[in-house]
């Protein structure tokens, strides 16, 4: 698409927009239904931006009839009968190498954290390409570094995996499988593939960086074997005194190829093996191990390991072992919320952020408790598409996606800030009937009304005598008094041209905590504003819902429901 394609796009659903909002958008909303809409702009947000401020100010300038003519005239198309379309999702590129095969793919997660939307891609990817052959999944825990897996954190992946709806075949713990990867290991040593290595880490990270072989190399397979079962013994070398090594090639530009580590000793408490084991296997060996006896079809693998392949290609030649059809992806990150494990454990540690849980972070339980959608998720990896490239999208990609979920789900009530109580005159009825949802039928509630409602403070703070108002869902009202005596008289049920809508509650309103999660960082830096909370008072009514239940407070915005007391905001 050229500049004016854009700009004309943009325009497009700024004023279809605008005309379903009493004549007003906004950027981010904008923003958000590109996101979702136009594939091919994904990665242009920080282009776009600007496109979308300069047209939705010239929009939100212009009265409701001249935005209703121009859609008329530029773009009938969005005054035609609406039928729900299903989503477009960039479809997978198809799988290589197929023909005869059972498709078995596998999504292998360490325990060593919770998992986040970066995990949700590996799974929902490899989850679907087994849907489209119909093929089996494995959940495998690559459990193989004692000190750094908790019990809890199985636990979180198995939680996160059934939130998405990941429908897992079987599950492995490669923790549970050492003597088979011993045996393998047995095997490489005999073939003289494999040696033990004494050196210090210093010295082999210096040979490595000179293409220089060490000492080790030449020993003889039976010493090799020797110091194989020395590593094993509780008597026998200590935790960094040995290695077993893989027989690569140390002059090869792949430094992957420079006489890897296959097996490491690590003394530490294992949470599911306690300290059964002394001798563990590196990703290198154990993956690609298990992806062969697993019979795994297809791995889909994130593109750091890319020139690791050369490396797991050799090593499964030399074990006579068949290898899986590597598919690489880049990584998925949100903007402005730390995906990696690294960056998201400082802030739980250093006190910026309580627990992985929190609203802000791109953690799945951080999303869920959001109100985030699981399908809102999925449908979001998938738009994506498979690509290599990392991608840093706009959290408003993801909200387009989760609100044409709960859009229909959610159920519109009354809520105010700062409330200042105005009394009404004249009310044709003091019992009413509101709607739960304004075009679908999601019941009704009855409200009473007596002599006076609560409104929003700044609302109350702009009203003056004389001008008109429709109080949502009674009708229009003319404010006869301002200030401190605040009053409104009802006029008629219906009036054209009212562009204050003001929302409102009646009898004993419900006190809430409404939690407002933010961008946590801008660039390097923490937003210290990231979190806020905002106290607002709503309609009895809220308290017939289920914790969990998603609501659209009314000119507010979208909030699950966590408690009878507290909400958090999930978007606009």
């Amino acid at each position: 698409m050229n500049d004016e394609e854009i700009k004309s796009e943009i325009r497009k659903f700024a004023l279809q927009n605008a005309v379903e909002h009493e004549g007003q958008t906004r950027d981010k909303t904008i923003l958000a239904k590109i996101m979702g809409n136009v594939p091919e702009l994904r990665q242009k947000a920080k282009e776009i931006g600007p496109i979308i401020t300069e047209v939705v100010s010239e929009i939100n300038q212009i009265s409701l009839e001249e935005q209703q003519k121009e859609i008329e005239e530029k773009f009938p198309e969005l005054l035609e009968v609406k039928k729900e379309k299903p989503q477009k999702e960039s479809l997978l590129p198809a799988l290589k190498n197929i023909e005869g095969k059972e498709i078995i793919t596998r999504f292998p997660p360490a325990p060593n954290g919770y998992p986040h939307i970066g995990h949700a891609k590996a799974a929902v990817i490899s989850e679907e390409y087994a849907k489209m052959h119909g093929g089996k999944l494995i959940l495998r825990f690559e459990d193989t570094n004692p000190g750094t897996e908790r019990l809890e954190y199985y636990a979180a992946i198995k939680v996160g995996m059934d939130w998405l709806g990941i429908k897992y075949d079987s599950v492995e713990h490669v923790s549970d499988n050492l003597d088979i990867l011993y045996k393998k290991a047995d095997q490489i040593i005999k073939s003289n593939d494999a040696y033990v290595c004494t050196c210090s880490q210093d010295s082999i990270s210096k040979d490595r960086r000179e293409m220089i072989e060490c000492k080790c190399t030449k020993q003889s397979i039976e010493e090799n074997e020797k110091l194989w079962h020395k590593m094993h013994d509780e008597k026998g070398f200590k935790e960094g005194q040995a290695l077993l090594r893989f027989r690569g090639n140390m002059q090869s530009g792949n430094t992957t190829m420079r006489d890897p580590a296959l097996f490491r000793i690590n003394t530490k408490r294992h949470a599911r093996q306690e300290q059964k084991y002394k001798v563990w296997p590196t990703y290198d060996f154990a993956g690609i191990i298990f992806d062969s006896i697993s019979k795994v079809s297809h791995a889909m693998r994130s593109k750091e390991f890319e020139l690791r392949k050369e490396l797991h290609h050799t090593i499964l030649d030399k074990l006579g072992m068949e290898k899986s059809e590597f598919i690489f992806f880049g990584r998925l990150d949100l903007e402005g919320m730390p995906v990696s494990k690294s960056a998201l454990k400082p802030l739980i540690e250093n006190g910026k952020v309580p627990w992985y849980d929190d609203p802000r972070l791109p953690t799945l339980e951080g999303l869920r408790r959001r109100g985030i959608r699981p399908e809102a998720v999925k449908k979001f990896v998938l738009s994506l598409g498979l690509t290599k490239n990392d991608t840093v999208s706009p959290f408003a990609s993801l909200e387009a996606f989760n609100k044409k979920i709960i859009d229909s789900e959610s159920i519109r009530l009354h809520m105010v800030r700062k409330p200042k109580e105005m009394k009404v005159t004249n009310l044709p009825s003091n019992e009413l009937e509101l709607p739960n949802h304004p075009t679908i039928d999601l019941g009704k509630r009855t409200v009473t009304v007596n002599d006076s409602v609560m409104i929003d403070g700044e609302d109350a703070n702009e009203l003056k005598k004389g001008e008109s108002i429709r109080l949502l869902g009674i009708g229009i009202f003319k404010i006869v008094e301002d200030g401190s005596n605040l009053t409104a008289e009802f006029i008629s049920e219906n009036a054209e041209n009212i562009e204050k809508k003001i929302q409102w509650v009646a009898g004993e309103p419900i006190k809430l905590k409404i939690i407002v999660p933010d961008q946590l960082f801008f660039g390097e830096t923490f937003n210290e504003d990231s979190l806020k909370e905002i106290e607002g008072y709503v309609e009895q009514a809220y308290l017939e819902l289920k914790d969990g239940d998603e609501i659209q407070f009314i000119r507010f915005g979208y909030c699950r429901k966590e408690s009878t007391h507290q909400v958090i905001f999930t978007h606009k």
